[in-house]
């Protein structure tokens, strides 16, 4: 058995002791150095952006390949964090829980469409309540609860968001590196430049350098450590300026009354909501995880007390703009996820605070950093409530709307039937079903319209983004019957490239004769409202095997691309180069 063999096993037979012991027990295990952690963070995240590129080409509205995407992207990004010398098991068990639930709510969200009115909330507050988790897991609170030491807590939070910035700079600066190349190799004919253009290639090439960058930068964490004291001393520099700018300003609405702030805009929930979060996140910077860490002397410190009372002040203003707006329009979907968001600003306002005031006389710190860890949970708990199917925000809004409605709190005319439709799911259209029905003849026309809106935007949709090419409707002109057979296979393979079921025609335009794809060979494919244009590059080579890196495909959408039957005469003439002509009439735009 080699040294490295029996190093793994006494840390994973240690870890159990580690995980239970406090001041350091688990920054030091997390610090072990691993010289294989680049290469093998590099390797699974290459697969998984492979992966998660084969799941969603051309997946459309498939809620299972995306969902797919989703586990793979965020179970493997999960576990790059997590992940230890010597303890990996536990880690990918967190991870593939985390991408589970990540991947369930894409599949609702995706699968169910219009039919629930808050998918991509949900989303979010399920990846939100991931990320909260991450830490949690590293500072082992699994298994230390509210034992848990703050300093592990701290540690982490910023350890991953710096190593997870560093990594993701040296994607960008390795992709630039790359491009530097293929430019270079252009000089000599060495297409480098084609293999970094092709899709599969970018997805498999971000998790390469992401997973090798972030293994480097985990390697190094104590200097890392080092890094984050930097850090915050430059970012609790900033507490001052911003503490006396909360003064200032509280003092002002005081003076003016608070209804200044949402009568001079629309987005003072937005705003009030940002400064909030800005004064939690440089009250501690200037927190830290001890005493002893504290810098800048008595002003910066009582400059991160001023901070911690100012939080409460912002977000109950920010909840009183959005209790205005509610009280003015009633209530969405949109607006619901933004009194959650309010509600959990002012639960940390407040609870920042009772603190401080209580903690005045010295004990502030402490009771701060305690807390800090109470709402952390608090936060990721509610938030992965809010991201389950329990709470419907579209039926909830869909009420309070038709209750306004029905009291005459708001008028036929300035009642927005269309977001009934759009934006309050399935609850909203039965609603405007039942409208429709209505003996009022000003809500039954309203209704009627919304739903025939409703109706026209959905069989656009369906017609394209959904609908495939019939193969045995096909209408070719020009072209050998290999270059037809191509054609073929191509919208065999990829049977969502073309809008229109019905009369699509195929006209072989010649070769490109200038610009960037000299040499190539265009093929004019266009149906009842498409129009596009494939390229054979190679001077016309056609592999049928191979049909994705042969083709450069693009599409548009001509309103007046409009095939009525399969005579139609279509012509491709000089016009500045060559353009397509329809009966007669010009579609699209020129090409060479």
């Amino acid at each position: 058995m080699d040294e490295g063999t029996v190093e793994d096993e006494a840390l994973d037979n240690n870890a159990g002791e580690g995980d239970l012991a406090g001041d350091g027990a688990v920054r030091d295990r997390v610090e072990t150095d691993w010289p294989l952690r680049p290469w093998i963070f590099a390797g699974l995240l290459a697969v998984a952006g492979l992966a998660i590129y084969f799941l969603t080409d051309d997946a459309n509205d498939s809620g299972p390949r995306i969902a797919a995407a989703a586990f793979i992207a965020f179970a493997s990004g999960a576990f790059v964090f997590t992940a230890e010398r010597g303890r990996t098991i536990a880690p990918a068990i967190f991870s593939l829980v985390t991408g589970r639930v990540v991947g369930g709510l894409t599949w609702r969200a995706v699968g169910a469409g219009n039919d629930i009115a808050d998918g991509g909330y949900a989303v979010a507050a399920g990846v939100f309540a991931c990320l909260l988790a991450v830490p949690l897991f590293q500072a082992d609170f699994h298994r230390r609860w509210f034992r848990t030491d703050y300093k592990d807590i701290h540690y982490f939070v910023w350890t991953d968001a710096i190593t997870g910035a560093g990594a993701f700079a040296f994607f960008l600066i390795a992709w630039a590196l790359i491009w530097l190349l293929a430019s270079l190799f252009d000089l000599v004919g060495i297409p480098l430049r084609d293999l970094i253009q092709a899709d599969r290639f970018g997805w498999v090439y971000a998790g390469l350098t992401l997973g090798a960058g972030l293994g480097t930068l985990r390697n190094q964490l104590k200097i890392i450590g080092t890094l984050q004291s930097v850090v915050l001393l430059v970012l609790s520099i900033l507490a001052l300026p911003l503490a006396i700018a909360i003064a200032v300003f509280l003092g002002a609405v005081v003076v003016s009354g608070p209804s200044v702030l949402w009568n001079a805009t629309d987005s003072a929930t937005p705003v009030l909501l940002s400064i909030a979060i800005g004064a939690y996140a440089l009250a501690n910077a200037v927190l830290r995880d001890r005493d002893e860490d504290m810098v800048g002397g008595p002003i910066l410190k009582w400059s991160g007390y001023a901070l911690a009372l100012g939080i409460l002040p912002l977000t109950v203003f920010a909840a009183i703009s959005t209790g205005v707006r509610i009280d003015q329009h009633g209530l969405s979907p949109e607006r619901l996820w933004a009194l959650a968001s309010v509600a959990v600003a002012v639960a940390f306002g407040l609870a920042y605070f009772v603190d401080a005031l209580l903690g005045a006389r010295g004990s502030w710190r402490d009771r701060l950093r305690a807390s800090n860890l109470r709402m952390a949970v608090a936060t990721a708990l509610f938030a992965l409530f809010l991201a389950l199917p329990i709470l419907n925000f579209g039926a909830l809004s869909t009420k309070d709307q038709l209750a306004r409605l029905e009291s005459g709190a708001i008028s036929v005319e300035e009642f927005d039937f269309d977001a009934l439709a759009r934006d309050f799911g399935d609850a909203g259209r039965r609603a405007l079903t039942h409208l429709a029905e209505s003996e009022n003849e000003a809500v039954v026309t309203a209704a009627r319209r919304a739903k025939e809106n409703a109706n026209a935007d959905l069989r656009a949709r369906t017609r394209y983004e959904d609908a495939s090419v019939d193969l045995d409707k096909l209408v070719f002109k020009g072209g050998t019957e290999s270059e037809r057979a191509w054609v073929r296979r191509f919208l065999e393979v990829n049977p969502n490239s073309i809008g229109s079921r019905d009369y699509t025609h195929v006209i072989f335009a010649g070769p490109i004769e200038v610009g960037l794809y000299n040499g190539s060979h265009a093929i004019v494919v266009t149906d009842q409202g498409w129009l596009g244009h494939l390229l054979i590059e190679d001077d016309g080579a056609i592999e049928l095997d191979v049909v994705e890196g042969t083709l450069i495909q693009s599409r548009s959408r001509q309103d007046n691309a409009v095939l009525t039957d399969e005579d139609s005469t279509i012509e491709v003439r000089p016009f500045r180069g060559r353009r397509v002509y329809i009966d007669g009439e010009p579609v699209g735009e020129p090409f060479r």
